[in-house]
């Protein structure tokens, strides 16, 4: 079953415009959503939570839409951005006795187990924690709960690397049951490597491409040579050429590289490549390839 469906979403403001955002994410699952700054990631997300509404569309969580019953679909998302949306002069034990009195499912052992967990004295005012300490809070504030989708929104920001696997940890614990999903938006396109299941790239407001990682990992290749060598042909197969000190990089679907010849290096492409890629294909040609 579909733990989160997003069809037609548009969100239409006078500067930007998100157009027919439409897919699908199973129980069970992480979905990177990736993008440059300015693409729509956040309001995606924003409108995901119903943080604001959609122009046009409709948004399911776990079969329901915030229209029929509000309250039972917002008890059902856990949310976490990269700003801490706490009063920085609480104490956490203030935190615990707010997130107790508004969700029902809220569970003060369970919540106190990861204040634990992370040496977090309930009785410091989060004033005095540090990025880390305050993510690994609101990490805590969202897994005590009973929730369905994980919602995440450059929630890694400013976290070191052993803080960023321990949050990546926390990923795969939530959905281990297979009953719960991410859906999580960073620029740290290594760490949607290591746990995403399915990538949805989003620019200037439309869907570029939606796919399994493992799918567009075996799809692309990453391709180097000399500019020289690169026939006009070529040059309108090849995805995002990107001139370098010693040549070029460039992406190619593995299934049309009948051009390239023994003067060029053909490697396995990233997420980060890929992603990269499309996006100066884009910016150079004012196109934007579809899968």
């Amino acid at each position: 079953m579909e733990l989160l469906e997003v069809h037609g979403v548009s969100k239409r403001y006078k500067d930007f415009q998100l157009e027919n955002i439409d897919f699908v994410l199973p129980k069970g699952y992480i979905m990177g959503y990736v993008g440059q700054n300015g693409a729509g990631k956040s309001t995606t997300l924003n409108l995901i939570v119903n943080l604001c509404k959609c122009t046009e569309g409709e948004i399911y969580v776990d079969g329901i839409a915030c229209g029929e019953d509000e309250i039972r679909y917002k008890e059902r998302i856990g949310y976490i951005g990269d700003e801490f949306y706490y009063p920085t002069n609480f104490t956490v034990r203030n935190i615990q006795g707010i997130l107790k009195s508004f969700y029902p499912s809220f569970d003060e052992d369970r919540f106190g187990a990861f204040l634990e967990r992370w040496k977090l004295a309930d009785k410091m005012k989060v004033k005095d924690f540090s990025r880390g300490m305050r993510v690994k809070l609101m990490f805590a504030s969202v897994l005590a709960r009973e929730t369905k989708l994980l919602v995440l929104d450059e929630a890694t920001n400013g976290l070191d690397p052993v803080a960023r696997a321990e949050v990546i940890g926390l990923m795969q614990e939530y959905i281990a049951d297979g009953e719960r999903s991410v859906i999580f938006s960073t620029h740290i396109l290594s760490d949607l490597e290591q746990i995403a299941d399915y990538i949805f790239f989003i620019d200037d407001g439309k869907k570029v491409f939606c796919d399994t990682k493992d799918q567009l990992l075996e799809r692309y290749v990453l391709v180097k040579g000399e500019r020289r060598d690169v026939t006009p042909q070529l040059a309108g197969e090849l995805i995002g050429i990107i001139d370098t000190a010693y040549g070029f990089s460039a992406l190619a679907d593995r299934e049309r590289t009948g051009l390239l010849t023994k003067e060029f290096l053909c490697d396995k492409a990233t997420i980060d490549e890929i992603v990269v890629h499309y996006a100066q294909d884009k910016a150079k040609n004012g196109r934007r390839r579809m899968l």
